[in-house]
């Protein structure tokens, strides 16, 4: 069965593109288009009334369909800002220590790794890091973060260099408390690409993501899920952290009880108007998680089985099929990534790079032909 027809307006826009990237920028469905037209008719129709149903209709419904997606006990854990950098900061900002010690990998995405490392720079943080390409990472990891030394304990749930999943959060989840270690884990390359089920560790752990990558809205649509108890007052927070009581006397400092208290100030909702739109879409598909992976891991699947007869053949394959479940993504580690990446892009084909990492992502809008005239391309390199 082909979904291309649900992304036909992406795929019109540059019909000779080959786009294998839908783990970096996802093309975005026709659905979306539809959700940023409401955006923008609520916005002329309502005018400063917008916010009414922002915050009354559009935010709520965000919020139930993640709570759905993750499995959470209640929607009212979910906060939403534009990026999960945002709520990183704001994360840190909840901590009231002067210089929390925090513990990490050295594979983490851009928002954590650089912001960590000028905070670990300026003394604002005590950072250490585990290296994710020992053999005993999660040994290593673990037995640190039950050392009790570290007030935050960052991890990803998927990593985005090498598309493996990490297998221990629950470990990690057992050793939260609100007086400390946090545990936050960025669920990025995890939300919509395999299933999650954070019923049993919504009450003890963060969780990251956004609507830029699996879930298809685009960007602007970041959220967290921030459990009760932990970090009451932030500090870096804007006026929608206190929505629901704009009315408090001058001086006054107000939050509210849920996730909300990790909001921020005004803010583009075009973002969550479209990840509802996307959202409304994949129900009325039947398209759950588990049923886009049936699509698409058949492809990745054929993919790495051909790759062995193309010009990628001699890359390492960092996630295969044997590391199940894995994002929706191949890892090809080599020293020639950055020249085959750009002998793919002059054929009109979409991938990226990550150091000497090839990442070759799939999504609903691809198919078994696209595959073939991949490999076609691949085995010229």
């Amino acid at each position: 069965m082909s979904f291309k027809p649900l992304f036909s307006r992406s795929l019109a826009a540059a019909p000779g593109r080959l786009h294998m990237a839908a783990h970096s920028h996802h093309l975005w469905p026709d659905a979306s288009f539809e959700g940023q037209q409401e955006a923008w008719a609520d916005a002329a129709r309502l005018a400063d009334h917008k916010w009414d149903r922002v915050m009354g209709e559009v935010w709520p419904e965000a919020q139930r369909h993640i709570a759905a997606q993750l499995n959470l006990p209640s929607p009212d854990s979910i906060v939403f800002a534009p990026n999960t950098h945002e709520l990183l900061v704001r994360i840190l900002s909840a901590t009231g220590k002067a210089q929390p010690n925090v513990l990490a990998s050295d594979g983490e995405f851009h928002s954590f790794r650089r912001q960590s490392a000028r905070w670990h720079e300026s003394g604002a943080i005590t950072l250490e890091t585990i290296a994710t390409d020992r053999a005993d990472f999660a040994e290593a990891f673990l037995a640190r973060a039950k050392s009790g030394e570290h007030d935050l304990i960052f991890l990803s749930h998927v990593m985005f260099g090498s598309g493996r999943v990490t297998g221990f959060i629950d470990q990690l989840a057992s050793l939260a408390s609100p007086e400390g270690p946090w545990v936050v884990v960025d669920g990025y390359h995890a939300f919509m690409a395999i299933d999650v089920d954070l019923s049993k560790l919504a009450g003890r752990i963060f969780y990251l993501a956004g609507g830029y990558k699996y879930a298809m809205a685009g960007e602007g649509a970041c959220f967290m899920h921030a459990p009760p108890g932990y970090g009451e007052r932030p500090e870096n927070t804007g006026w929608f952290a206190a929505f629901d009581d704009l009315a408090l006397k001058p001086g006054q400092v107000g939050y509210a009880k849920d996730a909300r208290r990790y909001a921020g100030a005004t803010f583009d909702p075009s973002g969550l108007y479209r990840f509802n739109a996307v959202q409304r879409m994949l129900k009325g598909e039947g398209l759950t998680v588990a049923r886009m992976n049936a699509h698409i891991d058949p492809l990745l699947g054929s993919l790495a089985a051909e790759l062995d007869e193309t010009g990628l053949g001699s890359a390492r394959l960092l996630n295969p099929g044997i590391l199940q479940p894995r994002a929706r993504f191949l890892a090809l580690e080599s020293p020639r990534a950055k020249a085959w990446q750009d002998a793919l892009a002059a054929a009109n084909i979409v991938t990226d790079l990550r150091g000497d990492v090839l990442r070759i992502g799939l999504g609903l809008y691809h198919d078994e032909d696209d595959i073939t005239h991949l490999c076609d391309v691949a085995a010229r390199l």
